[in-house]
């Protein structure tokens, strides 16, 4: 009998980011995923992607499936021989019934792990700009329920005594009950001016924060519209919530920035922004249908082993993939460029090129068709340049390269297209205005969003617009866009640089933290 295996894995607040190294490598090896409500969707895409998916997700009065239904998929599952990951949002012993779960599996004889998550309960509260301790100010904490097993005989949280025994009281799933717990901590002994603060889904593009008073934080709540789910944090703490907050620590942080990239190139950009503190949304405007014909890649692979070629450009990362693939499949590999020269129209896709085994001769100081060129001109006079590169790109460098003299040869390897399926709630989000922040790396994820958009890119109009370089920043200027950001150099990185500067700019005076 195959012994399966169980691991608990607390995904964190929100942000998936946020997740463990530990969970991240036992989700990477999940067989099935059995996940709550709570947890980032983003973080079923690092599953395998032939891992069964179950949700398991409870919300109030809406119960996918009972405690006692989960409980025993995991013990099927496990018992039948494969590697599940229980996904639970936060940490699966902070409220998250982690500890009922671990318990039947250890009753079943199935092996299990915890791997400990960040609590909301903390680093909720941290990037909603809500420390739970603070010199001088609150040396002691309490976390508790705001939503008690309805079928206990009585309450098991004692208000009255919470009420003056710690500095911080934070409490999770109380967003129903705002009204009573402030009573109930009133009547205890809480002074009613105490500063309290509600921060709503915590550490993701929909994070808000309210503060008020212990007297009037269900009012304030009410009136913003606050739910589920949110923290609630009393003590002197949340005093500070203003202060440090995301947007007033850093320029980037708490801004939703929409990329725009394929799913496959956007892991580089999402990781910088998120380490700037910002909520990417994804929302890929292009996705490559591969055009490769066949008989065509033979000849060319032919022609490279026979060194036809004097040189060979390419204009971007996904040229190089692709090229490559179809190169091997052709009975190739890199050892067929061996009789060539290669340029790369910019670090990005050298990068790309040195992960592949391969070293750039020619680099242009400017990452755009124009300057790649005007670099390759003197080289190339009587030669033949292969130019691998999408459907319908931009005729500028094959002309360059003709006018130089050079007999160029075209291999149609994709075509960008708008994407099948893009994700409806990143789609709704931009529809509605809820960009901070909209980067784009190409001309086609421009053109592409406008198709996406109904032609209309009106919805960014109050969004920083943050083009990678000229040539895309002029196709958004005529699509109606005003451009705030063209990144020098035009990289990944540039951008990013770019960007943070821009907003930096643009930040009011802070105001003294008392």
């Amino acid at each position: 009998m195959n012994l399966g295996h169980v691991w608990l894995v607390g995904a964190g607040p929100g942000d998936p980011g946020l997740i463990t190294v530990n969970g991240l490598a036992a989700l990477r090896r999940a067989e099935v995923v059995i996940y709550d409500r709570l947890a980032s969707r983003e973080l079923l895409d690092e599953a395998p992607a032939g891992a069964i998916r179950i949700d398991a997700g409870k919300s109030t009065n809406n119960h996918t499936l009972t405690q006692e239904e989960i409980n025993a998929l995991l013990v099927e599952h496990g018992q039948a021989g494969r590697r599940v990951v229980r996904l639970k949002g936060g940490d699966p012993y902070v409220f998250g019934r982690g500890s009922e779960e671990a318990l039947a599996l250890a009753e079943a004889g199935v092996p299990c792990i915890v791997i400990p998550g960040v609590t909301s309960a903390i680093g909720g509260l941290a990037v909603g700009g809500v420390p739970v301790t603070h010199r001088a100010v609150a040396t002691s904490f309490a976390v508790v329920t705001g939503h008690e097993d309805p079928t206990k005989p009585r309450e098991g949280v004692d208000w009255t005594r919470l009420a003056g025994s710690t500095d911080t009281l934070v409490v999770l799933m109380g967003t129903a009950r705002l009204d009573g717990i402030a009573r109930a901590l009133t009547e205890g002994g809480r002074a009613a001016t105490t500063p309290a603060a509600v921060v709503q889904e915590a550490s993701t593009p929909r994070q808000r924060a309210v503060t008020g008073t212990l007297a009037t934080i269900a009012e304030v709540a009410r009136a913003a519209e606050i739910a589920a789910p949110a923290l609630l944090v009393i003590g002197d703490v949340a005093a500070f919530q203003q202060s440090l907050a995301p947007a007033a620590l850093a320029p980037l942080a708490g801004k939703r920035v929409l990329v725009t990239r394929t799913r496959a190139q956007a892991s580089t950009l999402v990781e910088a922004l998120r380490l700037e503190g910002a909520h990417p949304l994804l929302l890929p405007a292009i996705e490559l249908d591969r055009r490769v014909d066949a008989a065509a890649a033979a000849q060319v692979a032919a022609a490279l082993a026979g060194g036809t070629y004097t040189w060979t450009a390419f204009t971007s990362t996904n040229a190089v993939d692709v090229f490559l693939d179809a190169l091997f499949e052709s009975g190739g590999d890199a050892r067929s460029l061996g009789r060539t020269r290669i340029a790369a129209v910019g670090p990005g896709t050298e990068r790309a090129l040195r992960a592949r085994g391969l070293r750039a001769d020619l680099v242009p100081a400017e990452a755009i068709g124009e300057a790649l060129g005007a670099a390759l001109a003197p080289h190339i006079a009587g030669g033949r340049v292969l130019l691998p590169r999408a459907e319908g790109a931009r005729d500028v460098l094959p002309a360059a390269l003709r006018a130089a003299g050079a007999d160029v040869e075209e291999l149609t390897l994709y075509l960008a297209a708008p994407p099948a399926d893009p994700p409806a709630e990143v789609l709704k989000a931009v529809q509605a205005g809820q960009v901070d922040v909209a980067m784009f790396t190409s001309s086609s994820t421009v053109t592409h969003l406008a198709a996406m958009l109904g032609n209309d890119l009106s919805a960014l109009r109050n969004a920083v617009i943050a083009c990678i370089g000229p040539i895309v920043a002029e196709t958004a200027r005529e699509r109606g866009l005003q451009v705030d950001v063209v990144a020098e150099p035009h990289t990944i990185d540039g951008l990013v640089e770019a960007t943070r500067a821009f907003m930096h700019a643009r930040r009011p005076a802070r105001t003294e933290v008392r």
